[in-house]
């Protein structure tokens, strides 16, 4: 332990030490880029009818000048034919301006243009409209438009429209937009405007984001999947990780509770390929891992997933499950653009379980006894008072999940953004409101509201600064703050109780007043709303400081980097709870037509009070990277070299610390052939002296087809085709539950006794955990074969094939006998697990005729994982036992043979089976039980017997489609996400009809659906009930397993956008209505409840639906 902490001061002293040079790096190298540039050097350049801005273009590599000018001031358009030979740069630079009639000043390495003394024409002061479209006739939505002297700018809205106020001396607007070549446009006297944008020579420059950076299209070869973030507002939920599933290809995801504050998504990249505790990918916000579930969508500026080695080995021991990249809103040059969205929805369960009411309940407990000779429990008498509401404080009929929930509830969600700045300042602030309201009821009669709900606030305010012509200054501030309120219980046990009482016991309080319960049981209604609530807050803030230097004076292309961040989150919570009297179910009136009661436990009159508090976590975070991007004729170059380390403290004994260093390097020939190499290198304090460190690359290659010359012809219909393959290693060290794995450890013991009466005792140590030296990395292997295809420029298809190959996987030994002495089992590198599979994204968008535009996207994931090896009893080995050769979570169980009939049995009266028959020793059988086979045809059946049946709880196919449709203001979109290959099997603990002989446990609706002696159906959905537990038919089987996949209408939404005329008058630029459905149709094979729920009888918070109503605006 002492080497160990030695070892972090020392990475401590050279991060320090680092982080010191760097910045003192920075600081020299800003203090010392205000070289006197040399107009007297001689320099050799022709110009041969060449346009001015081209003319600039070449003296800018040539000598490294830099020109800043108004279009305003000079026709850059403008042609020069000039020969210099072995002539001072002052000459050169003179000539050229004088021909074109304008001055200028140099600072530094900067050329400032003067204005010249041309006039411009003088126009009325007046506002134009129009509209910007691309050549495929699709409008264009964001473009900026600005005036001629670049005093006044705008946007274009989502139907690509936009409105101009121009000045008098304009003569012209400018359009522009990233990806498309900038037009100038001559002002006309009348009319609107229709700007066609070409697509830009240098679309393949545009940047993309990738593992700490970005780089140019034309350079990744990565596995890398983007998504627009308004796509990701397609639902109501808090969490933004419900709205990931079938929208990006490579995402497996599901959402197994709709509980308010715990309704987020379990998702993975490109499935699972560990059975250790690590199977999340990295989520980066800002190049700092932080969370997404508290998020809110119009926070973010860019979201890409990195799936495959190419993307992700930079990120070396954290990137072995895939990364997500999110980057949040920056500013832009401009004046201030002010957004604001609105929505309001009523939401109310997808599906909940229904269940027969009391008059049948006891219906179907007297035909259990009936049909084996013996006269039913419960009179007529009481089954008809139950049915006819005769007395309901002596003869309930409660559904108990009616009782503790309400029918609707609702949810809203309010964001104002603003966005805007200058060459100097720019900055970005979103502030946003998300509130939901639960199902959970409570008693209006109560002081207190113990209803689940919950309130949600987040600001993120970005601000870019450039202190010099070089220099950017980047400060980011973000967080929230979030307020539940609910039940002082878990709501998971609340419907758990809501099933296991049934509705003909008590009602939920009588109508004198008195709150009963059966002895030993609970009331779910009082649980719910009698015994007070608890107010749960949690506060995060994020915080972020980057400095930016253009290095470009010493070596062009080449930046550094600098950042720093510090996070930290708090939870505290407030109890005020107390427990109400409860009396045992009443027994009749007295003759004053009183119920007899009996009190069974005295509570509090006031709620008590009890404060809580976690520690939370804070994290810190330090990153330095040089980066340099170059291009030499056709040859362009790439580099990154980066330091990082991050220490994260979550209350443990010691705070968690990783550091590394990651590099890459990519080579691109004339935007058609790629390379790439990535490599991370990391430590861990997990592993022993020597084996700490882990080295992690990666190796791309791509072949963009469709630059090739001899494509040229077949541009109009392939407009794109790339080919692209990886292959890399990352890594892996986070142990399930173990740290410092190496180190073995003592733990206490219950302690010694002796003495005549054990006066005496001493305190005991004995070894826990075993250490061992031995443990290295898991290292995962990943490659990926991919294509890209655009069709007609319309259409965008991608598919990638992947393979990993996991091994050394952690994980503690089974095989291991209990006489060795170890009190637990060691752990050991004994695991290999293979994922394969692929995913594929499909998207279309084509402007039909000028009103009607039509977009069209598909995904599709498939992932299978096989665990290869791990360690397994020997007793295991080799039998339909073994989970080796099956998917990770692979459900396990017997396999039935229907039921048992009169003819299985010698006698039937005592259960006695036929001797060819084998043995079932779980418990007695009776016809219509259920039947299993013998696997091992041992002539028994019991737990040697059990096999792989089904698939595995998470799913393996994921996938989405939708359409969006606009014609003119209207717009209609849809979009449905399905998930496949996903079983449960269901059942568990009162599940069967009557196993608790009435006492626990309530009845689907479907009850009627099953084996009667008067009935002996096989294809039945219960076997023959029983009023005890039967150990037999309550065994995981596949008659109870249920296949479990589903496709859900995700979204469906409608909209109107309002004419810009109307809104000129109220400075607004875009106005849009629209109504919008969530989760409304789910279809599924599977009836009882809802597919997705993560448990067995339905029993969970429900997964949530909604209708809403909302309104976006853009301001002028």
């Amino acid at each position: 332990m002492y080497k160990l902490l030695m070892t972090s001061r020392k990475q401590n002293k050279f991060a320090r030490n680092f982080l010191c040079l760097f910045l003192g790096s920075l600081v020299w190298l800003f203090s010392s880029a205000k070289p006197i540039f040399d107009v007297q050097k001689n320099i050799t350049i022709d110009f041969n009818n060449l346009p001015v801005k081209q003319v600039f273009k070449e003296l800018n590599t040539k000598t490294g000048l830099k020109f800043i000018y108004s279009p305003n001031d000079i026709d850059d358009s403008k042609r020069i034919s000039m020969s210099f030979k072995e002539q001072p740069i002052k000459t050169v630079l003179d000539k050229i301006f004088l021909s074109l009639k304008v001055s200028y000043t140099l600072n530094d390495n900067t050329i400032i243009v003067k204005r010249g003394s041309k006039q411009a024409l003088i126009q009325e002061d007046r506002h134009i409209e129009g509209r910007v479209l691309n050549k495929r006739q699709v409008t264009l939505a964001n473009a900026t438009v600005a005036s001629g002297l670049g005093k006044n700018k705008t946007s274009t809205d989502d139907n690509g429209q936009f409105t101009l106020k121009l000045d008098p001396q304009d003569s012209y607007f400018t359009v522009s937009l990233v990806g498309y070549v900038s037009q100038r446009v001559p002002l006309k006297t009348n009319g609107e405007y229709t700007v066609i944008l070409a697509d830009s020579i240098s679309a393949l420059d545009e940047v993309v984001v990738v593992g700490f950076g970005t780089q140019r299209r034309a350079s990744v070869v990565g596995a890398i999947t983007t998504i627009e973030p308004k796509r990701l507002q397609i639902g109501t939920s808090r969490s933004m990780s419900n709205n990931l599933a079938g929208q990006l290809a490579g995402i497996i995801a599901v959402q197994r509770s709709g509980e308010p504050g715990y309704d987020n998504s379990n998702f993975w990249i490109r499935g699972i390929s560990t059975f250790g505790g690590s199977r999340s990918p990295l989520i980066l916000v800002d190049g700092v891992e932080r969370s997404l579930d508290n998020m809110d969508p119009e926070e973010i500026e860019s979201f890409s997933i990195l799936k495959d080695a190419a993307a992700s080995a930079v990120y070396g021991v954290r990137g072995a499950n895939g990364v997500i990249l999110i980057n949040t809103k920056r500013g832009k040059v401009g004046k201030p653009n002010v957004s604001a969205r609105f929505e309001q929805g009523i939401t109310s369960p997808v599906q909940l379980p229904k269940f027969v009411g009391a008059a049948d309940y006891l219906e179907v407990m007297n035909s259990i006894r009936e049909e084996r000779g013996e006269q039913g429990l419960y009179s007529k008498e009481r089954i008809e008072n139950i049915r006819n509401h005769t007395d309901p404080d002596l003869y309930p009929d409660v559904n108990w999940l009616d009782a503790v929930l309400r029918d609707h509830a609702g949810n809203s969600r309010a964001n104002l953004s603003v966005n805007g700045g200058s060459d100097i300042l720019r900055y970005s602030l979103v502030t946003s409101y998300y509130r939901e309201g639960g199902l959970i009821e409570r008693d209006e009669k109560q002081a207190w509201n113990s209803s689940s709900r919950l309130n949600r606030y987040n600001v993120r305010s970005n601000v870019d600064i450039n202190v010099s012509p070089t220099t950017l200054f980047r400060l980011n501030i973000g967080g929230y703050l979030q307020d539940r309120t609910r039940a002082p219980q878990s709501v998971d046990e609340l419907f758990q109780e809501a099933f296991t009482i049934p509705p003909f016991v008590h009602p939920t309080i009588y109508s004198s007043g008195e709150i009963p319960r059966t002895p030993q049981r609970t009331n779910p209604w009082a649980l719910a709303t009698q015994r007070g609530y608890e107010r749960i807050s949690a506060s995060k803030i994020e915080s972020l400081f980057a400095v930016e230097q253009d290095l470009s004076f010493w070596l062009k292309g080449l930046k550094a980097r600098g950042l720093f961040s510090f996070d930290r989150y708090s939870n505290t919570s407030v109890v005020r709870s107390k427990s109400p009297d409860y009396y045992n179910p009443a027994i009749g009136r007295d003759e004053n037509g009183k119920l007899k009661l009996v009190i069974d436990s005295y509570g509090q009159e006031f709620l008590g009070y009890e404060k809580n508090s976690d520690w939370g976590d804070k994290s810190m975070y330090l990153e330095g990277a040089i980066n340099y991007v170059q291009s030499f004729g056709g040859h362009n170059v790439e580099g990154m070299f980066l330091y990082n380390q991050r220490n994260y403290d979550n209350g443990d004994l010691l705070p968690y610390r990783n550091q590394g260093i990651a590099g890459r390097f990519s080579y691109n020939y004339s935007n058609r052939y790629i390379a790439e190499f990535n490599f991370g290198y990391n430590g861990s304090e997990n592993f022993a002296p020597g084996k700490r460190y882990g080295f992690f690359p990666s190796f791309a290659l791509g072949w963009y087809i469709s630059e090739e010359p001899f494509m040229e012809h077949l541009k109009s219909t392939l407009s794109k085709v790339k080919l692209r393959g990886s292959y890399g290693l990352v890594g892996n060290d986070k142990l399930d539950g173990r740290r410092f794995a190496y180190i073995t450890t003592i733990n206490e013991t219950g302690g010694y006794s002796w003495g005549l009466n054990n006066d005496f005792k001493r305190n005991g140590r004995m070894e826990g955990d075993q250490g061992n030296s031995g443990l290295t990395w898991e290292t995962v292997a990943k490659s990926n074969i991919g294509i890209e295809l655009g069709l007609w420029k319309a259409l965008e298809f991608q598919l990638d094939l992947f393979n990993e190959d996991r091994k050394n996987i952690f994980m503690q030994r089974r095989s291991i006998p209990g006489s060795s002495g170890f009190t637990n089992a060691p752990w050991a590198n004994f695991g290999r697990v293979n994922n394969k599979g692929i995913d594929m994204s499909l998207e279309l968008n084509k402007q039909l005729n000028p009103n009607l535009f039509l977009s069209v996207r598909s995904t599709f994931t498939y992932a299978l994982n096989k665990i290869l090896e791990q360690d397994e009893p020997s007793a295991v080995i080799g039998t339909s036992r073994s989970s080796t050769g099956k998917p990770i979570g692979q459900l396990f169980g017997f396999i039935d043979e229907g039921l048992f009939t009169d003819a299985d049995f010698s006698d039937v009266a005592n259960g006695t089976l036929r001797p060819d028959i084998p043995k079932h020793t779980f418990g007695p059988v009776r016809p219509g039980d259920i039947k299993y086979r013998d696997l091992n045809g041992d002539g028994v059946v019991d737990a040697l017997d059990r096999t792989a049946i089904g698939g595995t709880e998470d799913p393996q196919i994921v996938f989405g489609f939708g359409s969006n449709l606009r014609y003119k203001a209207v717009d209609f979109g849809f979009f449905f996400q399905g998930v496949s290959r996903t079983y449960r099997i269901i059942g568990g603990s009162n599940f069967i009809p009557g196993s608790a002989n009435g006492a626990m446990g309530n009845m689907f609706d479907n009850v009627s659906d099953r084996w009667t002696v008067d009935n002996p159906r096989q294809n039945v959905f219960y076997p023959r009930l029983s009023d005890y537990q039967s150990a037999n038919n309550n065994l995981a089987s596949t008659w109870w397993l249920r296949d479990m996949s589903f496709i859900r209408l995700r979204n469906i939404e409608v909209g109107y956008s309002l004419p810009p005329k109307i809104l000129d008058h109220l400075a607004i630029r875009n106005f849009r209505v629209f109504i919008r459905g969530n989760n409304l149709l789910t279809v599924s094979d599977f009836k009882l409840w809802d597919p997705e729920l993560g448990v067995n009888n339905g029993m969970r918070y429900p997964i949530m639906k909604s209708v809403s109503m909302g309104l976006e605006l853009n301001f002028k």
